[in-house]
């Protein structure tokens, strides 16, 4: 706060500290603690309350017709006595019925089913695939847009990243299903090649297969592996690649001795970003396998929030993937050997 208050003065480093705070309590800490709460707890409806309330209701007639029969006052009076004790039973049963109490555990962890384990799993696996697959991908691509090319063809290769990406990510992903869909581009290809029938249905289900997720998810995702990696290759002093070239260093070992290892930050943010965005994927999954290639773990969340109403078992799922991203990022972080402060540059 010190040295902010020194560069902008203290009003305007009190704005920007306060609007700092503000979208850390509003935007992170209160949805993340009311998501770990609501994950907490869950409401148990006893299956033999509705029972008794209809016994309590079938005594409440008989009482009744008894007082009608009734003429004296004092028996009256106990039959008033005994309606209104069983009245309040069917009250205080009613609202335990329509609102159970709280019981708070880890129960909404361990209720997870086998079938959604084996789905919380795989989608993990497919993200690090995905995010491995991607860092080969973009790290050439990284290294050619800072250290390779000279500054009008790395700014050209930038803007062919970027404009695709002015595209809405939803039409650049229904764009990947027309070019690998039943009757799309590549089997219409393969079809005027004559290798395939498409009115016989001898088209390739590329659908069907969990790499049409992982190409698309690449492609969408590959900012995000790119641009951190650029910047920390950016920042590298190119006498050091020409050093080594001149002690007879091979360009692998040059890549694995000077440009990598300076390129660590960027890698493990890369992979990182990368990660928890495939992780939590919804759109993509969705749209490329149209329920023929396999759930998403992100998927089971939405249903258990908006199709199952069961708000308490996706918060314990979607908790369940935050770990797990926690986890993975704390990983990443001490297998690259960098810290927050190496990550924020």
């Amino acid at each position: 706060m010190g040295s902010l208050a020194r560069a902008y003065g203290r009003p305007l480093a009190s704005v920007i500290a306060g609007i700092a705070v503000i979208w850390v309590l509003v935007l992170i800490l209160v949805p993340l603690g009311a998501m770990v709460e609501q994950s907490l707890w869950w409401r148990e409806s006893k299956g033999d309350i509705s029972l008794t309330i209809d016994r309590l209701y079938n005594d409440i007639s008989l009482i009744e017709l008894d007082r009608e029969a009734e003429t004296d006052p004092a028996k009256k009076a106990a039959f008033d006595q005994s309606l209104a004790e069983k009245q309040a039973a069917i009250a205080t049963l009613e609202a335990q019925e329509t609102n159970p109490p709280k019981t708070y555990g880890i129960a909404n962890f361990t209720r997870m089913s086998g079938l959604h384990f084996y789905i919380f799993v795989r989608t993990i696996f497919y993200a690090l695939l995905v995010t491995a697959l991607a860092l080969i991908v973009c790290y050439p691509v990284a290294y050619v847009v800072a250290l390779a090319s000279g500054p009008r063809k790395a700014i050209i290769l930038m803007v062919a990243l970027i404009v695709p990406y002015a595209i809405n990510e939803l039409l650049r992903v229904y764009a990947w299903l027309m070019i690998l869909d039943y009757r799309g581009v590549i089997n219409g290809v393969l079809q005027w090649m004559g290798f395939i029938d498409l009115d016989a249905r001898e088209w390739i289900p590329f659908l069907e297969n969990p790499s049409a997720v992982f190409l698309a998810m690449i492609y969408t995702y590959v900012l995000f592996m790119v641009f951190p990696m650029v910047n920390t290759l950016e920042t590298l002093d190119r006498n050091q690649i020409e050093a080594a070239r001149d002690l007879g260093a091979s360009t692998f070992r040059i890549h694995r001795r000077v440009i990598i290892p300076h390129a660590k930050p960027g890698i493990a943010v890369g992979c990182i970003m990368t990660f928890m965005l495939s992780a939590g994927s919804y759109s993509v999954p969705a749209i490329m396998t149209r329920g023929q290639g396999g759930d998403w773990f992100s998927q089971l969340v939405y249903r258990q929030f908006y199709e199952s109403n069961n708000w308490n078992m996706g918060s314990a799922y979607a908790v369940s993937l935050l770990v797990v991203c926690t986890a993975f990022i704390l990983l990443m972080m001490r297998l690259f050997g960098v810290g927050l402060r190496d990550i924020a540059k």
